[in-house]
């Protein structure tokens, strides 16, 4: 992520015309909606304009197509990587975390997934769960720069509400 905790998500995987699992892509191209009113195309074209409606900075009308596709296809981990990153960008932080949560149980070696849980985790205010899952994802990619960034602000909050001691740990009397 941009800046750390801040901004949009970065990266994610685009894996939603191939593989076993998976939908695929017919090679239609449309748009609109169609006359009952539900959008144009087929799932993978609901998921190709999802992204591209997030690439250009509206993940509000992202979360809506994207929400759709996942409806179809609960079982298409990209759509649903898709939908939390919308989410997350359109501040649905919670409902991100959920997203995000669903991803990387189905595949917890996921790292991106976990850094999204962990982020969402953080900003919903969660900095237990945040710390955890941001950890795992430094543990599964120690080179991600913003990945690391984010497990040190959570840490931090963490000590900050601590009173600056480690988390779990108590004072004098207390």
């Amino acid at each position: 992520m941009a800046g750390g905790a801040q901004g949009r998500f970065e990266g994610g995987a685009d894996d939603a015309g191939g593989g076993s699992g998976r939908f695929g892509d017919d090679g239609a191209e449309s748009g609109g909606e169609s006359g009952d009113g539900s959008p144009r195309g087929d799932v993978y074209d609901w998921y190709r304009r999802g992204l591209r409606l997030l690439d250009a900075g509206h993940p509000a009308a992202a979360a809506q197509l994207l929400a759709r596709a996942s409806g179809v296809a609960p079982q298409a981990r990209s759509v649903r990587e898709a939908l939390a990153r919308a989410l997350f960008d359109a501040g649905r932080h919670g409902e991100a975390l959920a997203e995000f949560r669903v991803v990387a149980e189905s595949d917890p070696a996921d790292d991106y997934a976990q850094f999204g849980w962990g982020l969402s985790a953080a900003r919903v205010g969660d900095f237990e769960t945040a710390v955890e899952h941001l950890a795992l994802a430094v543990a599964m990619s120690p080179g991600t720069k913003h990945y690391r960034t984010a497990l040190t602000q959570a840490r931090a909050t963490l000590r900050a509400r601590a009173g600056g001691r480690p988390p779990g740990r108590r004072g004098i009397g207390g």
